[in-house]
């Protein structure tokens, strides 16, 4: 019988170069009822300290109440040896999109592996090479990475629509569904929990918070909000919606700061720069936005020639956008004169398009620094490290559109409030925000926003640790910032589990 088991855990697996490796190291009766998964032994080394770990990597199966198989969800699990599972926290982890694989928390600043790129976060030529992260989270927390239905391997049942899975209630469901299976079948009810999310991810997160207190009971330790987006009308541009365009200013003035197109009194100091700006955006641009049609000409003229000082942008070109830069003009104006564009996920980064005269963007260089890199690092990890074989292809990005919002009909989707009731309702839990400078994906000054209008209870605004980065969307990406980055970790891992 014992044979019969091990076969069924493998039997997704290339057996012969499996057995050849001898990577099995445990079997566990619950396995073959929905976990199909190869374990794998190996060793990593964080802060001059050789952590000896085991990874689970394959699929659970998700069914429905009836208990029908409605999708294989692919995951990840690194858990520590030699420590009681019971007693050790473990985090979920996921990315965002919506649509994306946990690829970039997973290869670039929490697993045990990552990919090998330059200080700065610019990618090395290829072929990539995949090293140890000395900055892993595997000293404070066993890890699982989870690819929502159509990202990474996973994918819905034969004959089951995606469309079940693709959408903000929809994916709360199926990963809340998955979480609570998981725990179940690797038994870690005892253990401290935490979330992990990365900007769609951190709308996930939130919604989870709520989500597995009100359903299932969880309750969680912490949640990581790394470059969040909590409430989509900070950062949506729609005509009409004035916010987004005051809260995107500091980012503005950031960007300008590092590409040196200040006048010499904010670029001698950022956080100075920083903080004229965010009182500029909050106090006269604001209210010029909501006066429209009513503010003065000569009030126009004013505000255009601040808002020229802290973007770097001309005055001219301010008026012309009405005082409404919106931000993918902002990344082909602000050095159009150098024929260079800026990144959307990393303002740092540059590029060229065909002309200079468009009025757009035609791509990212931000994201496509990071694409070929990681990608390639993950595929070669999985068939070489992890000895996961298989042949359909590792979505990075899965089609899951349209995503569905039916649940917020003629309205933003603000998931600031189920963290707020998820706090309120369990006063224990503790929350990391952490925020790039440089990212436009999700500006740093929306997440303070939304932080400040969650309108929390003193006691409980004391709960959220808000932390900063000289970096963008990714900002593990750049190594400065990697060092600072799991410094922050462990200290709230510490704070979050009451370690003097």
């Amino acid at each position: 019988m014992k044979q019969l088991l091990l076969l069924v855990v493998t039997l997704s697996i290339n057996l012969a170069s499996y057995a050849q490796k001898n990577p099995v190291i445990e079997t566990k009766d619950f396995m073959p009822s929905g976990v199909q998964v190869t374990i794998t032994k190996s060793s990593c080394t964080v802060g001059n300290k050789k952590i000896d770990y085991t990874t689970h990597t394959g699929y659970l199966d998700l069914k429905n109440d009836t208990g029908k198989l409605i999708a294989k969800i692919f995951f990840t699990y690194y858990k520590k040896d030699g420590e009681e599972a019971a007693k050790r926290s473990i985090c979920f982890t996921f990315n965002g999109g919506p649509g994306s694989a946990s690829v970039w928390l997973h290869m670039g600043g929490l697993g045990p592996k990552r990919v090998a790129l330059q200080d700065d976060g610019t990618a090395t030529a290829p072929p990539y090479q995949v090293i140890n992260n000395e900055y892993s989270w595997l000293d404070k927390t066993d890890l699982v990475f989870i690819d929502p239905v159509a990202t990474g391997y996973s994918r819905p049942a034969p004959g089951e629509s995606p469309k079940q899975f693709h959408g903000f209630v929809e994916d709360i469901q199926s990963v809340g569904s998955f979480i609570r299976h998981f725990l179940s079948r690797y038994e870690r009810w005892g253990s401290p929990k935490f979330l992990a999310g990365e900007s769609y991810g951190t709308t996930r997160a939130a919604g989870l918070s709520k989500y597995l207190q009100d359903s299932y009971r969880i309750f969680f330790n912490g949640i990581f909000l790394i470059s969040p987006v909590l409430n989509f009308g900070t950062n949506d541009y729609y005509i009409g919606n004035d916010l987004p365009r005051a809260l995107y200013i500091p980012s503005y003035t950031a960007a300008a700061w590092y590409h040196k197109k200040l006048a010499p009194a904010l670029q001698a100091d950022l956080q100075k720069a920083l903080k004229e700006s965010e009182t500029f955006a909050l106090g006269e641009y604001a209210s010029a936005l909501l006066k429209g049609g009513w503010l003065s000409s000569a009030d126009k003229e004013s505000i255009a020639e601040k808002m020229a000082y802290y973007t770097g942008l001309s005055k001219e070109y301010c008026l012309q956008a009405n005082l409404r830069v919106e931000e993918n003009r902002f990344y082909k104006e602000l050095r159009r004169k150098d024929g260079l564009t800026i990144g959307r996920l990393d303002a740092r980064f540059t590029g060229r398009d065909l002309d200079d005269a468009g009025e757009n963007v035609s791509y990212d260089p931000s994201f496509t620094n990071i694409d070929g890199p990681f990608t390639s690092a993950i595929n070669d990890y999985f068939e070489k490290e992890l000895n996961f074989k298989e042949e359909k292809a590792y979505n990075i990005f899965g089609n899951v559109y349209p995503w569905n919002y039916n649940n917020v009909q003629n309205q933003f989707l603000n998931v600031a409030e189920s963290l707020r009731d998820a706090m309120t309702k369990n006063p224990a839990l503790k929350v990391y925000v952490g925020s790039g400078y440089f990212d436009f994906a999700t500006p740093y000054f929306t997440a303070s926003y939304d932080l400040e209008h969650m309108f929390l209870r003193p006691e409980a605004k004391e709960q959220i640790k808000h932390y900063f980065y000289n970096a963008g969307h990714m900002f593990y990406i750049n190594k400065t910032d990697l060092v600072q980055f799991k410094k922050d970790v462990d200290a709230f891992f510490d704070w979050s589990s009451n370690v003097k």
